[in-house]
C-alpha cells in the first residue's frame, strides 16, 4: 500500500506541474471615468507586461517540472527496489516446510531423555567419587583385628583360641555386618569405575550444551521463516531460560575440577532446574506442534 501511495503522489505531482493557467483576454477598448483610452498604447504596455509574465511563468513551470520529474523518478526507483527486494526473499525450501518444522520438536524430545541420562551419569560419578569417604568411615568402626586381614579371619582366630574371649567374639560377630557393607561398597565402586561415568558425563554434557543451544536457536529461526514473526510466550521464555542454565552449569566445570564443592552444588542445581524447565517447555510446545502439523505440508 505504501508503494501504491507513492505512485499516486508522483502522478499527481507530475500532472499539477503540467497544468498551464489560461491568460486573461483584455477588451480592445476600455472606458475609465467617461473617457476613451488609446488602446494601441495600452496594448503595447500590456504586451510588454504579458511577455515578461509569460517568461517568468515559463521559468517557474520549468523548475516545477524538474522537481516533479525528480520526485516521480525517485518514487518509481524506490518502489522498484522494494518490490525487487520482496521478490528476492529467500526460499527456505525444506527448512520452512513440515520436515524442517518438525526437526525442532523431535530433537527437543530426544534431548530431554538425553538430559536425564546425562544427569544419571553425573550422579553415578558423584557416587563413585564420594564412596571412598564412606568406606573409610565404616572401616574406622571396625574393632582391632590383631593382624588378621578380615573380620571373618579375626573371628575364627578368636573362637579357636585356648581362652575364648566372649566379649571379643561378640564384637567381631557384630563387625561382620559392617565388613559385608564395606565389601558391597567396594564392589559397587569397582563397577562404577569400569563404566567410567566421569568421562561419559563430561562428553554427553558438552554435546548436550552444543545441540541444545543450536536447536534452541533453530526453533525461532524456523518459526520466523514460516510466519515472518516470533510469538513470545511461555515456550520461548522457557527455552531461553534453559539455555542460560546450561551455560551456568558449563561455567562451573573449571571450579569443579579444582575441588570446589560450591561449584558442584551450583552445577547440580542448575542441571536439575534445567531438566524441570525442559519438561515444562515440552508440555508448552505440544500445542505449537499440533499447529505446525495442521498448517504445514510435506516436505
Amino acid at each position: 500500500m505504501r508503494f501504491q501511495a507513492l505512485h499516486i503522489l508522483a502522478l499527481v505531482t507530475s500532472a499539477s506541474a503540467f497544468t498551464v493557467q489560461q491568460p486573461t483576454i483584455l477588451p480592445s477598448t476600455a472606458t475609465r471615468a467617461g473617457s476613451t483610452i488609446n488602446m494601441s498604447q495600452f496594448s503595447n504596455d500590456r504586451g510588454d507586461e504579458m511577455s515578461e509574465s509569460i517568461s517568468t511563468s515559463n521559468s517557474n513551470w520549468g523548475k516545477a517540472s524538474s522537481i516533479a520529474s525528480a520526485l516521480s523518478t525517485s518514487a518509481l526507483l524506490w518502489s522498484a527496489s522494494a518490490q525487487n527486494a520482496l521478490a528476492d526473499s529467500p526460499d527456505w525450501g525444506l527448512f520452512e516446510g513440515r520436515t524442517g518444522s518438525l526437526l525442532h520438536p523431535i530433537m527437543m524430545f530426544l534431548m530431554l531423555g538425553y538430559s536425564i541420562w546425562t544427569a544419571l551419569l553425573g550422579f553415578n560419578w558423584r557416587r563413585q567419587r564420594t564412596m571412598g569417604d564412606e568406606i573409610s568411615a565404616l572401616k574406622k568402626t571396625l574393632p582391632d583385628l590383631q593382624g588378621a586381614k578380615t573380620v571373618t579371619e579375626a573371628l575364627s582366630a578368636a573362637k579357636s583360641a585356648e581362652s575364648v574371649d566372649t566379649a571379643r567374639v561378640n564384637t567381631l560377630q557384630t563387625a561382620l555386618d559392617v565388613e559385608r557393607e564395606v565389601e558391597a561398597l567396594q564392589k559397587e565402586r569397582k563397577a562404577l569405575a569400569a563404566a567410567n561415568p566421569r568421562d561419559q558425563h563430561f562428553a554427553q554434557g558438552a554435546l548436550l550444551a552444543f545441540l541444545g543451544t543450536a536447536f534452541a536457536i533453530e526453533g525461532p529461526l524456523n518459526t520466523y521463516a514460516r510466519a515472518g514473526k516470533l510469538f513470545p510466550g511461555p515456550h520461548l521464555y522457557a527455552g531461553a531460560g534453559l539455555v542460560v542454565l546450561w551455560a551456568l552449569a558449563a561455567a562451573c566445570v573449571p571450579a569443579m575440577q579444582k575441588g570446589s564443592d560450591t561449584a558442584r552444588s551450583v552445577h547440580i542445581g542448575a542441571n536439575v532446574a534445567g531438566i524441570g524447565l525442559f519438561a515444562w517447555q515440552v508440555t508448552t510446545g505440544l500445542p505449537i506442534l499440533f499447529k505446525v502439523i495442521e498448517f504445514t505440508k510435506w516436505p
